[in-house]
């Protein structure tokens, strides 16, 4: 009887399935993974995977969703309440879209389950064309 691939075994730790993973992959295989639309590995049952998703202040450019205000404007209120449930909502729709395109097989941009969200930078400088992500 063939053993179970390390990286297909739950018990084990992240590192540990990551490294065997990544051990049974050739170089072109691990480049491939460098950018947002990483190629599936097939040989190894790894799906194609877009890691380019928005939820800046709600998931966006895939379909109908809860928009909210930008980040740095609802950090004013310093309610963190209210950004608890807004991050949320954001989650669950996030979550909801992903498990919907999975089941059609979209692996397409803005499909994903990783998201671009507020950045930590400080706001330091009106100039910054990006500050409102802050």
């Amino acid at each position: 009887m063939e053993e179970k691939a390390k990286y297909l075994d739950e018990s084990l730790s992240f590192q540990e399935r990551a490294a065997d993973l990544v051990s049974r992959m050739t170089l072109e295989e691990c480049a491939a993974q460098l950018l947002h639309g990483a190629k599936g590995v097939p040989h190894l049952g790894v799906k194609d995977y877009n890691w380019w998703n928005e939820a800046l202040h709600g998931v966006a450019r895939c379909g109908m969703a809860t928009v909210f205000p930008q980040a740095i404007g609802m950090a004013a209120s310093f309610d963190e309440e209210l950004m608890g449930q807004v991050a949320d909502v954001i989650s669950t729709e996030g979550r909801a879209k992903y498990n919907s395109y999975q089941k059609y097989q979209d692996y397409g941009i803005y499909k994903g389950i990783t998201f671009w969200s507020p950045n930590v930078n400080i706001f330091r400088d009106p100039r910054w064309g990006r500050g409102q992500e802050t």
